[in-house]
């Protein structure tokens, strides 16, 4: 397959598909970027100095040049946040039955806006199935891979790598990238299962025998396995498409935000050094955030939002004509909510309304 030839990817019908090999995980990076506010504690710093040479870092800006989105006006953030469902490793591949699987996808990406005052935050959730223009990038290997329109979304991250996510990003909304986050498949599952398990309200009995995931409707505290299941799975949920898993992926986020909100973690220096231990290790981030220095100072600095009032939003899509399992951005309203957090605005109630839902 050529770089620029489309990555097969699971369908956004409305009809569930028949289960397949390939599997998927949710890998939510701003849950470890609070985790990481455990280092503003200096009489514990010594402890998570070691911790620095776990974070991986990407040049996102050496990558992208000058031809960028201006920044915010206001002293506002955006962050890129994105999963990958990459195999490589012992325990990468491991999970999820991955072990027939190759290569790495963005599984999840999310557009997370902190606007000035750091009060609030506002999570936008880019369908992994969105048909999109993929702009010209430049790989790793300084190879040259020429823009293509009508790609899946999802396929960016495989054929080209992350510097190429945050040109598409920038270029299909008009949004300025401040800081890239990835977190792995097995960071996940190991993050939750240091904090504890997040306790979560399943909106409905889920039997999914493609995930393995077996709950009941109520709250349930799920461990690390369980969650990526309960993030992953598509088949137990809605239609049957990636839509259909959204709001459950958002539902854990703020779930997540929330149990490490409540920990103290810096009463327990054992507990707090293994979250940042597994959080790190499994870390990628831009070389501006690869320092725990950075990260802790820019955790610090979002100290004042609460989870609860943070607002979870599915980028407004609509079935493809062509193509009716594929999704496109749903227009005006793509464009307003854009508009919005470009302006560090308030985004209008119209612009949250989405004709697919996966309902």
């Amino acid at each position: 397959m050529s770089n620029d030839e489309t990555t097969p990817g699971p369908r956004a019908s409305r009809r569930p598909d028949k289960p397949r090999k390939r599997r998927r995980g949710l890998k939510i990076t701003l849950g470890v970027v609070l985790v990481l506010l455990l280092a503003t504690g200096g009489t514990l710093y010594w402890l998570y100095s070691q911790l620095d040479g776990n974070i991986k870092g990407v040049d996102i800006n050496k990558a992208l040049g000058e031809d960028r989105p201006e920044k915010l006006p206001t002293s506002g953030q955006n962050l890129l946040v994105l999963g990958s469902d990459s195999r490589a490793g012992g325990e990468n591949k491991e999970l999820g039955g991955g072990g027939a699987v190759s290569g790495a996808r963005s599984d999840t990406a999310m557009v997370v806006h902190i606007p000035e005052g750091r009060s609030k935050a506002v999570a936008v959730s880019i369908p992994r199935d969105t048909l999109v223009t993929r702009p010209e990038c430049v790989k790793d290997d300084g190879s040259t891979v020429a823009g293509k329109e009508r790609v899946m979304f999802n396929s960016v991250y495989a054929q080209v790598g992350p510097a190429c996510v945050v040109k598409t990003v920038e270029k299909m909304s008009g949004v300025r990238v401040d800081h890239y986050l990835e977190i792995n498949f097995a960071g996940f599952k190991d993050l939750v299962d240091a904090i504890g398990g997040v306790t979560v309200d399943v909106p409905q009995d889920i039997d999914d025998k493609s995930s393995g995931l077996h709950l009941t409707a109520g709250p349930q505290k799920l461990d690390g396995t369980q969650s990526l299941a309960y993030v992953r799975t598509r088949h137990g949920i809605g239609d049957g498409s990636d839509l259909g898993r959204i709001g459950l992926q958002q539902q854990f986020l703020m779930a997540l935000l929330s149990e490490v909100k409540s920990q103290d973690l810096l009463g327990s220096p054992t507990n707090s050094y293994k979250i940042a231990k597994s959080a790190t290790e499994a870390l990628t981030t831009d070389s501006g955030l690869a320092s725990l220095t950075s990260l802790a100072e820019f955790a610090r600095s979002m100290n004042g939002v609460d989870p609860a009032s943070m607002e979870t939003i599915m980028l407004p899509v609509a079935y493809d004509k062509i193509d009716p399992n594929r999704v496109i951005a749903a227009e005006p309203q793509a464009g307003q909510l854009w508009k919005a957090i470009r302006e560090d605005a308030t985004i209008p109630e119209d612009a949250k309304k989405s004709p697919a839902t996966g309902g």
